[in-house]
């Protein structure tokens, strides 16, 4: 008994590349009214994994400089963590897009 198997095989294409995930930047900027200590707990709190001297780190540089990228990673994410310090009264640019 011969049975004929017919199996289907999908080839991809190597041109075709897989679509990232769009990723952002949250930037926090300088203002006149928020404390070292309101932004670095702000940080610590809604920030993932964002240690008590990283967050002390980035008040000073947002004062200093002006602003400072506090997180980068999926949009979806950013877009939480972006409303979330606006909603703690911190100062936010828009998020950016990379």
């Amino acid at each position: 008994m011969d049975q004929e198997t017919t199996s289907t095989t999908t080839v991809l294409d190597p041109k075709t590349t897989k679509k990232k995930y769009p990723e952002a930047r949250i930037i926090v900027l300088d203002d006149n009214f928020n404390t070292f200590d309101h932004v670095a707990n702000c940080l610590v709190t809604i920030i993932p994994r964002m240690s008590k001297k990283r967050s002390w780190i980035l008040a000073f540089k947002v004062d200093r400089e002006g602003l400072a990228e506090v997180w980068r990673g999926s949009l979806e994410q950013a877009e939480l963590y972006h409303q979330q310090l606006i909603s703690k009264g911190l100062t936010m640019a828009p998020i950016e897009k990379t």
